[in-house]
């Protein structure tokens, strides 16, 4: 050997302990399909009819109030030809699949008024739910449930409700694929690891076909910014051992405990950039995926309300899009018609432009004004993708523009050229 092929195995063994511990922290974004919204439901609301009636709802408001494509490009604020391509994808997206992510709602959605023995009210609705959401089983992509917080006050009756929901799906032999459970209001990296021996519990006795997995609610200012300065949500994303599949912002709990007055409570305010930018980078390389909150201003009442809380509301999606917030909240049936608007156009639009840019990476001798590196290529594809995944864009779209198939596009996405 030369002396520099010794240096290199040298250096080798030096940095085995390094390699191996980024390989750990870094595994790399999941290519599995991420939903564009959650919805939350509350677990006293929810039957096994939800989808379809939020589905109903959203498409009677959209056509009640909405009278064509150019009328919807005036409401959203976007291009009349895309409106023209959006307005029959989001109507069929409202009649095949309303809601992409179900989360049954156990935590602040889940009111207890006038109840005398809250352990047992929250037990049988957790009963009823749980066979509602095992009669229905694969009508939404992804389902879950909120279950209360780690907090002292909570921690007990959060633990039975998970539990006893685990179990009622287990013995119908029903627990979705890729079911998840939401842990809100986060403050320290223990209670992410408590949440840990608590999913290792469940795996154990009911013998899961898969680790389960959750999301953290960043919820509170403790979990961006630890007491020692350093950002705890880092720290949390290791510390839930590679179960943690997302960090969801909650807008109005963290705007609050930042002293934050109502009137300006909304996703777009600065304390909301600043924490969602440090999930962002805590995140990256991860596989850990990214939500935005809600809005609470809903499109409800006089016809000028309902079409300006649309205005509101498709402003904010595509705002989060374009920061890379691919997911959000929506809290009522009459918001699904601007979460599918807002987020077609935002990938209708870059259509063109990123499929000549694929077409051109992969053939040299095609030009799109481009010079795109590996690393690009594949935030191309994987935005394609995306956008195919939620019905944005078509086979056809893909193969028109970019001049590949899906196979195609997948592998460029995992390796940054066509093998």
């Amino acid at each position: 050997m030369t002396e520099l092929e010794n240096l290199a195995t040298a250096l080798d063994g030096q940095l085995a302990d390094v390699d191996a511990a980024y390989a750990a922290a870094y595994p790399g974004d999941t290519v599995a399909r991420q939903p564009v919204h959650t919805v939350y439901v509350a677990a006293d609301r929810y039957d096994a009819e939800t989808v379809s009636r939020w589905g109903a709802e959203a498409l009677g408001t959209l056509d009640a109030h909405i009278s064509g494509s150019s009328d919807l490009a005036a409401v959203i604020g976007i291009e009349p030809e895309i409106a023209d391509a959006v307005l029959p994808l989001v109507r069929a997206k409202l009649r095949n699949e309303p809601i992409e992510d179900l989360r049954i709602d156990f935590e602040d959605g889940f009111v207890q008024r006038g109840v005398t023995d809250r352990d047992r009210d929250e037990d049988e609705h957790c009963a009823r739910a749980a066979a509602a959401l095992a009669a229905a089983p694969g009508v939404t992509p992804f389902a879950g449930i909120r279950m209360k917080s780690f907090e002292a006050s909570t921690r007990h009756r959060g633990l039975r409700t998970l539990d006893a929901f685990i179990a009622a799906l287990t013995e119908k032999n029903s627990l979705p694929d890729g079911f998840i459970v939401t842990l809100p209001k986060v403050t320290a990296p223990e209670q992410v690891r408590a949440m840990i021996t608590m999913c290792e519990y469940l795996d154990r006795t009911y013998s899961l076909p898969a680790p389960l997995g959750f999301e953290i609610q960043i919820e509170t200012p403790q979990s961006i910014c630890g007491p020692d300065g350093t950002a705890a949500v880092a720290t949390m994303i290791r510390a839930a051992e590679g179960r943690c599949t997302a960090l969801h912002y909650g807008t109005y709990d963290y705007s609050a405990a930042c002293g934050i007055a109502a009137e300006y409570q909304a996703m777009d305010h600065p304390v909301a950039d600043h924490a969602k930018a440090t999930m962002q980078v805590a995140a990256a390389g991860t596989g850990v995926r990214l939500s935005d909150g809600s809005t609470n201003r809903l499109p409800v009442g006089p016809e000028d309300d309902i079409r300006a809380a649309w205005g509101l509301h498709a402003r904010l999606v595509d705002r989060s899009l374009r920061r890379g917030f691919y997911q959000g909240w929506d809290l009522h049936p009459a918001q699904l018609p601007t979460r599918f608007a807002a987020t077609f156009a935002f990938y209708r639009r870059s259509l063109p432009v990123a499929g000549a840019r694929v077409a051109a990476y992969l053939d040299p001798g095609k030009s799109s004004g481009y010079l795109d590196e590996p690393a690009t290529a594949r935030a191309l594809a994987s935005f394609l993708l995306r956008g195919h995944a939620c019905g944005a864009i078509t086979d056809a779209d893909i193969s028109g523009h970019a001049g590949v198939g899906l196979g195609e596009l997948i592998a460029l996405r995992a390796s940054g050229a066509v093998q």
